[in-house]
């Protein structure tokens, strides 16, 4: 899925140009899992640790990613946004940002589902951020059908 993963990385710093600014990069990718890593230095904060807007934004920039990636394996031609994002710090990141998700078959399933008959899906993740986990952002990601001919 080398291709895959590049893709969808070149189609995040294209399209938001901070990604770029946070050394986001997409180091795996499955079907159904994703993990990303920035490093510290350009998303430190006043402390020497893990800036609390970049470590949000990564983790939501994962949940996108995925989502979004799950869209295109089952074949879903939708418009993708973040509904809800909501994280809990837990301890500061001192290296490496690395955030990491992963759907069930049933999530997905049911995401592909109900987007097919109703032209909507949800899709809920839990993005991972660190070991410990030093962070949990809970997201949910809101895919709409296109139009014919958009």
């Amino acid at each position: 899925m080398a291709d895959h993963r590049t893709d969808l990385q070149n189609k995040i710093h294209a399209a938001i140009p901070m990604s770029q600014a946070m050394q986001f990069s997409i180091k795996k990718l499955s079907s159904r899992s994703i993990l990303v890593h920035a490093p510290l230095a350009p998303n430190v904060n006043i402390h020497g640790t893990g800036f609390a807007g970049s470590i949000y934004s990564i983790a939501v920039l994962a949940g996108w990613a995925l989502s979004t990636h799950i869209m295109d394996v089952l074949a879903m031609d939708g418009d993708l946004v973040v509904s809800k994002a909501e994280i809990s710090y837990r301890a500061p990141i001192t290296g490496t940002i690395e955030c990491r998700a992963v759907a069930s078959e049933a999530e997905c399933r049911e995401f592909q589902d109900y987007f097919n008959q109703t032209g909507k899906g949800r899709l809920s993740l839990t993005i991972e951020v660190g070991d410990a986990p030093h962070a949990i952002l809970l997201g949910t990601f809101y895919a709409v059908a296109r139009a014919c001919g958009e």
